[in-house]
C-alpha cells in the first residue's frame, strides 16, 4: 500500500487510459453475442431470439461458395504483406543506421515515412496517375517502347502485385522506426570489438545488428500475425473492382457487401468472432515456439 501511496500520480494518469480500454474494447464484447443471434436492430441484442442451430451463421460463411476463395485470398494477401513488408522495413533501418551522413539518414527517414499519414483514398489516386492503362505515366513508358498497354489494376495477374507493392510503399518508413530504434539500443561497444578483430561491415551487420534487433523482430511477427486475417479492408476496397474478384475479394469486403449492406449483422459479427479467434490461436502458438528461441511476448 505504501508504493500505491507514493506512486499515486502516476496510477491517476492511467486512470483515462484504462477507461478508454474499457469502454471502447471490452464493453463491446458483449455485442459478441449477435453471432448467435437472429438480430433484429428494433428488438436489440437482449431481445433478439437465439439462433437455431447456434452456429447458423458460422455455418452459413463456411458453406458459402466463396469460403475457399475468400480465405485464400485473405490469407495470401496477409502473408505478401507480413514478408514483403517487414524485409524492407529492416532493410532501410539497417541502411540508415550505416550511413555516415547525417543529413542524407534525416531527409531519407522523412521522405520514406510521411506517406503512412496519406488516406488510401489519396494512395488510390497516385496509383492511377502511375498505373492507368489510358493515361498512367508507366503504361506511357510502356508504349514508348513499342508495347501493349497493361491494365494493372484491372488484371488480376497484375492486382495483388499492385496491392503489396503501394502498401509497401506506404508503411516502409513508419515500419523503419522501430527497427531504427532497437538498433540504436545496441551497446556500442560490440561494434568497436568486432572492428578491432577485423570485421567488415557486412559481418558486423550479420553478426551484431541482426541478431541485436532479433527479439523485436519476433515480437513484431508475433504481433502481426494475431492479424493475418486483416489484409487491409481500407486498402482492397478502395483498389478492387468486380474483373479482379477473384484474386481480391477478401473475408471483410464480402463481409461489407454480404452482411452490412444487407444488415445481416448475426453474420458479421460470426465471421468476425471466427476472425477473431483464428488471431488469437495464431498468437498462442507463435508465441509457444517463440519462446523456444528466447524470443516470445510473455
Amino acid at each position: 500500500m505504501a508504493a500505491l501511496w507514493k506512486n499515486r500520480v502516476l496510477y491517476i494518469m492511467l486512470i483515462p487510459l484504462i477507461a478508454w480500454y474499457v469502454i471502447f474494447k471490452y464493453i463491446p464484447m458483449y455485442g459478441a453475442i449477435i453471432a448467435f443471434k437472429d438480430y433484429n436492430i428494433l428488438s436489440g441484442i437482449g431481445g433478439s431470439d437465439w439462433a437455431h442451430p447456434w452456429y447458423k451463421y458460422f455455418n452459413m460463411f463456411y458453406s458459402s461458395p466463396y469460403f475457399s476463395r475468400l480465405f485464400g485470398n485473405t490469407l495470401l494477401i496477409s502473408c505478401y504483406k507480413l514478408i514483403f513488408g517487414m524485409v524492407p522495413s529492416i532493410l532501410l533501418a539497417i541502411l540508415l543506421n550505416e550511413s555516415r551522413s547525417l543529413l542524407l539518414k534525416r531527409w531519407i527517414q522523412t521522405l520514406s515515412y510521411m506517406p503512412h499519414f496519406l488516406s488510401w483514398v489519396i494512395v488510390y489516386g497516385i496509383a492511377v496517375a502511375f498505373f492507368s492503362e489510358t493515361n498512367g505515366l508507366v503504361n506511357r513508358w510502356i508504349s514508348d517502347l513499342g508495347y501493349n498497354a497493361i491494365s494493372f489494376l484491372g488484371e488480376p495477374e497484375w492486382f495483388r502485385s499492385v496491392l503489396i507493392g503501394t502498401d509497401i510503399w506506404k508503411d516502409l518508413g513508419w515500419g523503419a522506426i522501430i527497427y531504427i530504434a532497437a538498433i540504436a539500443g545496441i551497446d556500442p561497444s560490440l561494434y568497436e570489438a568486432a572492428m578491432m578483430d577485423g570485421a567488415g561491415r557486412l559481418r558486423r551487420i550479420w553478426s551484431i545488428t541482426l541478431p541485436g534487433i532479433s527479439n523485436v523482430i519476433m515480437l513484431l511477427l508475433i504481433l502481426k500475425l494475431g492479424y493475418i486475417l486483416d489484409a487491409g479492408f481500407d486498402q482492397v476496397f478502395i483498389f478492387y473492382n468486380i474483373r479482379v474478384y477473384a484474386v481480391g475479394d477478401i473475408i471483410d469486403t464480402w463481409v461489407y457487401r454480404t452482411g452490412l449492406e444487407q444488415l445481416n449483422f448475426s453474420l458479421a459479427s460470426a465471421v468476425g468472432l471466427f476472425k477473431s479467434v483464428i488471431g488469437l490461436v495464431l498468437v498462442l502458438s507463435a508465441n509457444k515456439i517463440a519462446r523456444r528461441w528466447g524470443g516470445g511476448i510473455w
